[in-house]
């Protein structure tokens, strides 16, 4: 049996929230994609690692504790003296949330395939990576090629989320680098948001056509937000309905979709259970502010979906 459950691989990130639109002050959180997705899983129970580079600074020592607090193993954490931890604000008005990003030239951006020696990959069941991971840098790029490579020659498996942010990279090479990534990943979750971009159309079922079309060859869950999901076992596809809540700030929904549905498929849940399950804690996560602090444990979760 592997050590882990899941390990993650990207950028954590420090983050400032407006809870209010217009207000000038901000609560200080945490962020970062596949981070948020790894302490979600640990919330309900899996055991998590990270693998990463933070600075060497007082934010890469908040992010440290800040896993060592969640019971995630940072033995793959490389603290970078001569690089800054990655810092963004978060913004809300009318239209939704808006990203500000300080992460240029900062210590994860600075990731290499050597950084990945700590044998974690070797010890999970999942590693978890995203385009984010994908689109920080050159070097962060071949890293999670790298790791995707190892951790299947191990007998681990991948799991990759979209999450496409064009601010990072031009969309012919989003398109190209996720084309490639998509291909090796066992679990493949796009949203329907990020996937506009990459096939210029709004339909569930085209969208699943692309990503087959693409080379996608394990199960895929396409992400609708309040509508839900879709899910794509390479036999059948299945539509999971969404949650309707109050919710107040989306940042790091999609995460914790993912987190849970790792930490349930590692407790021995069906995809369609898994799913709901991941569904009802996304949804949860979004009564709160931030990505981090709203994040559900177990018996949160139990008593919503016990409730519908």
């Amino acid at each position: 049996m592997a050590d882990f459950d899941v390990v993650g691989l990207g950028e954590p990130l420090i983050e400032f929230n407006q809870t209010r639109a217009g207000d000038r002050q901000y609560l200080q959180g945490f962020g970062g994609d596949t981070s948020n997705a790894v302490i979600a899983a640990a919330r309900q129970g899996a055991r998590c690692a990270y693998l990463t580079r933070v600075g060497g600074d007082a934010f890469g020592e908040q992010l440290l504790q800040l896993l060592r607090d969640e019971q995630v193993e940072t033995a793959g954490v490389r603290v970078d003296p001569d690089a800054h931890t990655g810092v963004y604000f978060v913004q809300h008005g009318p239209d939704g949330h808006v990203f500000s990003y300080l992460r240029r030239d900062s210590a994860a951006s600075r990731m290499q395939p050597s950084d990945l020696d700590s044998g974690l990959l070797e010890r999970s069941r999942y590693l978890h990576v995203s385009g984010i991971s994908l689109a920080i840098s050159a070097s962060a790029c071949d890293t999670v090629f790298a790791a995707m490579a190892r951790t299947r020659q191990a007998g681990g498996q991948v799991s990759l989320d979209s999450n496409l942010r064009l601010s990072l990279w031009p969309v012919t090479r989003a398109r190209a680098i996720l084309r490639e990534a998509l291909a090796v990943a066992d679990l493949f979750l796009p949203s329907m948001d990020d996937l506009r971009h990459l096939t210029g159309h709004d339909d569930p079922q085209r969208t699943l056509d692309w990503i087959r079309a693409a080379g996608a060859p394990g199960v895929v869950v396409l992400k609708l937000g309040k509508d839900g999901a879709l899910v794509d076992d390479g036999h059948s596809r299945t539509p999971v309905p969404g949650l309707r809540v109050q919710a107040v700030d989306a940042t790091g929904a999609g995460d914790c979709f993912a987190g849970n549905l790792l930490a349930r498929r590692c407790a021995g849940d069906d995809w369609l259970a898994a799913v709901r399950y991941a569904n009802t804690a996304a949804a949860l996560s979004t009564t709160g502010y931030g990505a981090v602090d709203p994040l559900p444990r177990p018996d949160a979760v139990r008593a919503r979906l016990d409730a519908q």
